[in-house]
């Protein structure tokens, strides 16, 4: 017979009630903690329509609404473009000039060639392409910094947009030019359905592709990457081409809704772009950040310029929130980074 007896826990080997009734709190004000920062972006675009809407009965209007979208649409392609450099720990700050020499190559042709509407379009995409191309090749096979390499762009882009016009907007340009981003379709216009396809795909490609795993990978560990396999230099070229190629896209639209190429076009649009793939969420050291962060950032941006401007908010006091809320998304991305490390 053994002699062995089984152990029965004494008290102070029983969990206390009220030690599991604080665990069970701690872990749920952790949950609820990390669910607010995870739908952060999301919660403060509702808070703000809400508020918005509340001021004035006119914002939450279908009108309103399109108004919204139509004027989004443009930056939506130059910000998704931004969101691929700056998820390889990049920054394009030339996507403003390209914008304007890519509707003025655009309208040139235009005027050129009336009724010749793929030509106007591939001619500014090209464009758009050529540029993104001089980018990248500097950033990835010159090892020129990103902010110096698109910064020459960016005065060189200008320069080149006046001297198509000799200096002057091109006017007179055939209808079939205005159709590019006035046509409807569905009941919305063409630049909305542009944004709301390049949202998709991007989104898709980013998330659920070998090459969008890629991109993460150079911006979070380029060193890694590099022993990884991963082609560094070719992943670096590759974002800077998109990024062009969206923004002569998103100068040929924009051009086209005046029906006209001025050569001031896409001027500080390069900050709006920044400006809302950092609010979100994007890492500007790269690696993190997605393309559904960087669609609510343009939401917010864009509804706060609608609403404020319905408010009569005058546009300094515009950029002095949009400055506040840059910043403030920064130093939300240091102090998360600090707790994760």
């Amino acid at each position: 017979m053994s002699d062995s007896t089984s152990q029965v826990a004494g008290p102070d080997q029983v969990p206390d009630s009220t030690e599991l009734g604080g665990e069970a709190r701690r872990f749920s004000r952790q949950w609820w903690i990390g669910l607010l920062l995870r739908n952060a972006m999301l919660i403060v675009v509702l808070l703000v329509i809400c508020y918005f809407s509340y001021r004035s009965a006119r914002f939450s209007s279908l009108d309103n609404v399109q108004t919204i979208l139509i004027a989004a649409a443009p930056f939506a392609l130059i910000a998704l473009g931004q969101t691929l450099v700056i998820l390889t720990g990049g920054i394009d700050l030339s996507v403003g000039s390209v914008i304007a020499v890519s509707a003025m190559a655009g309208a040139a042709v235009a005027k050129a060639n009336p009724g010749q509407v793929l030509l106007t379009v591939l001619t500014a995409v090209l464009v758009g392409l050529l540029a993104g191309a001089i980018n990248g090749f500097f950033v990835a096979v010159v090892n020129v910094p990103p902010f110096i390499a698109t910064l020459g762009m960016l005065t060189a882009g200008s320069g080149v947009a006046y001297a198509i016009g000799g200096g002057a907007p091109i006017n007179g340009l055939p209808p079939e030019f205005g159709a590019i981003a006035n046509t409807t379709i569905f009941g919305l216009q063409i630049p909305v359905l542009v944004m709301i396809a390049g949202i998709l795909v991007l989104a898709f490609v980013m998330r659920r592709t070998s090459y969008g795993m890629r991109v993460y990978a150079v911006g979070g560990n380029r060193n890694a990457a590099e022993i990884a396999g991963v082609n560094v230099r070719g992943i670096l070229f590759s974002v800077y081409v998109i990024s062009g190629v969206l923004a002569g896209l998103s100068g040929v639209m924009l051009a086209s809704r005046v029906i006209s190429g001025p050569p001031n076009l896409g001027q500080g649009y390069e900050l709006d772009a920044i400006a809302a793939v950092v609010i979100g969420g994007a890492s500007l050291m790269g690696g993190r950040g997605s393309i559904w962060g960087t669609a609510l950032g343009l939401i917010l941006i864009q509804t706060l310029n609608n609403g404020l401007d319905i408010l009569l908010v005058p546009a300094y006091w515009q950029d002095v929130i949009k400055g506040v809320l840059i910043v403030f998304a920064v130093a939300v991305d240091v102090w998360t980074a600090k707790r994760r490390t």
